[in-house]
């Protein structure tokens, strides 16, 4: 009965406006559709909460290209990096009943955790874990298109190299935010997962969030991922997120999430009944880690350009990045999964949030979207934040294609590779990226890394392309590497590290499992 009642009640929010009514935001409507179109994006969902309604929710395109799915305000789609604050929020739950404190010791609930630097690992704090300082390299391909489990990815952490010192710099890190996760499973006796959901989802009356791919219904109003491959918007595979979840595996739609920003906006109180007290909301929506300005625009991101020349100061705080605008302080987090992007953002003092939805990446329509119906209520000079962006995104495109024209240009002709085909076979390996494979058929070499396969083609001297088989066709140079005695010793993937050559029977980094 509770349910049918809320599914009524989102009904009437998401309904048109009655004849005789007037739309309360018809240039906000009309803009999305028409940055929707422009952007090339196939679907695209908008809530907006003001002084604690909910009163704008629509949904605009398809949920997946050639088909007859219109997106709606339930439509699912993956929100990304938007459920770090869902893991903050967790943590903040679990100290106010006084069985953690955000300035513990990381290792005193999960002694597992291992940095490279022991110094470190003893000082680490769970507010170094949720505020992007502990300074690691990314090391997103522990889990990215990997059969490793959330276990296995927090052990290989350790074999990770530091990016930056710790504390020194903000350094965008997953993995801390796994971490933070075990740490809620440990203390709560329940895994992250069920935590959120028993004691964020049900409360909000987030009936059909999830943390998981394998929890969204089949054929159901879930949105597809696409990208642009060849010219053409086409839908592409979901990527697995599970490994990473505290990270970024929420699956929600714009009504869920709009209650969700209720609980924000209105200091912890949702409907009358307290889920989070005012000071843990304000201790997450406070700066812990400065974000250089200069560095931040130095980005070739159109998104990082357009949103941040009014602003005097950017910040994280416990899973929200905050800047002021226009006189006011701006919290919101971006959500980028392959083929899909999401942004919560959220402006308190006005009781005022906004949640953008879209089925394809790169793509900085939500930004724009945020940024119009901020400006929609703050006033002033009204810019068309989606043409400017736009264009910002289509100037990088094309220093991508003369990227790939000056690479291209790089290349020494007429060139063979030092030995035969058969003398790079074999197995390489990384402590903390475990196997890469290379094999020998027909068509030549093939490359295995985790759950990802592909082909090398032969490039200049030992540096081969490799050309990933997924539907994204994505390409990569790597490099092998020979020995004072004329074999090859290792694989270079550039970005990443150098993988040594290794019997297979004697890789590193193997986790035990007895």
């Amino acid at each position: 009965m509770r349910n049918a009642r809320r599914a009524l009640l989102l009904g009437v929010i998401a309904a048109p406006p009655a004849a005789g009514q007037q739309n309360p935001l018809p240039h906000i409507d009309a803009y999305v559709e028409k940055a929707r179109r422009e952007w090339r994006v196939p679907g695209i969902a908008v809530s907006i909460v003001k002084d604690d309604s909910v009163i704008f929710a629509k949904g605009y395109g398809t949920r997946e290209v050639g088909r007859v799915a219109p997106v709606d305000p339930h439509t699912l789609f993956a929100i990304g990096s938007a459920t770090k604050a869902f893991t903050t929020a967790s943590i903040a739950m679990l100290a106010e009943e006084g069985r953690i404190a955000w300035d513990d010791q990381a290792t005193k609930y999960l002694p597992e955790l291992r940095i490279s630097d022991a110094w470190v690992t003893r000082e680490v704090t769970l507010r170094d874990l949720a505020s992007h300082r502990i300074g690691l390299e990314r090391g997103d391909w522990l889990w990215e298109s990997s059969p490793n489990t959330r276990e296995d990815v927090l052990y290989r952490m350790r074999f990770l190299k530091p990016f930056r010192g710790f504390r020194a710099d903000y350094v965008y890190s997953n993995l801390a935010f796994l971490a933070a996760g075990q740490i809620v499973a440990k203390v709560s006796g329940m895994i992250w997962d069920e935590f959120v959901r028993q004691r964020i989802f049900e409360p909000l009356g987030m009936t059909t969030s999830n943390t998981s791919n394998s929890a969204l219904p089949r054929d159901g109003n879930v949105a597809a991922h696409h990208a642009e491959i060849d010219g053409a918007i086409q839908a592409i595979p979901r990527l697995n997120m599970d490994a990473v979840g505290p990270a970024g595996s929420i699956n929600s739609n714009v009504l869920d999430m709009a209650q969700w920003l209720r609980l924000h906006l209105g200091g912890g109180v949702y409907r009358g009944k307290r889920l989070l007290r005012g000071e843990s909301i304000r201790e997450m929506q406070s700066p812990q880690t400065v974000i250089r300005v200069g560095r931040w625009l130095s980005s070739p991101s159109p998104v990082t350009q357009m949103m941040v020349p009014d602003t005097h100061f950017f910040l994280y705080g416990l899973g929200w990045f905050l800047q002021d605008y226009r006189g006011r302080k701006i919290l919101h987090h971006a959500g980028v999964v392959d083929g899909m992007r999401a942004l919560v953002g959220m402006i308190p003092e006005e009781g005022l949030g906004v949640v953008v939805l879209s089925n394809l990446s790169p793509a900085a329509i939500d930004e724009a979207v945020m940024l119009r119906v901020f400006y929609h209520y703050l006033g002033g000079v009204t810019r068309d934040w989606s043409a400017e962006m736009l264009a910002g995104a289509r100037r990088l495109a094309e220093q991508g294609l003369a990227a790939r024209a000056e690479e291209e240009s790089r290349r020494v002709k007429g060139t063979s590779p030092s030995l035969p085909l058969s003398q790079y076979v074999g197995t390489y390996a990384d402590s903390a990226y475990g196997p890469v494979r290379i094999a020998e058929g027909d068509g030549g070499l093939t490359i295995e890394w985790g759950l990802r396969v592909g082909d090398l083609a032969h490039w200049h001297f030992d540096t081969f392309r490799v050309t990933w088989r997924v539907a994204r066709r994505r390409t990569q140079l790597v490099t092998f590497t020979l020995g004072s005695q004329g074999t090859v010793e290792t694989l270079v993937v550039p970005g990443e590290r150098e993988f040594q050559r290794v019997r297979e029977a004697a890789l590193p980094g193997a986790r035990s499992r007895r």
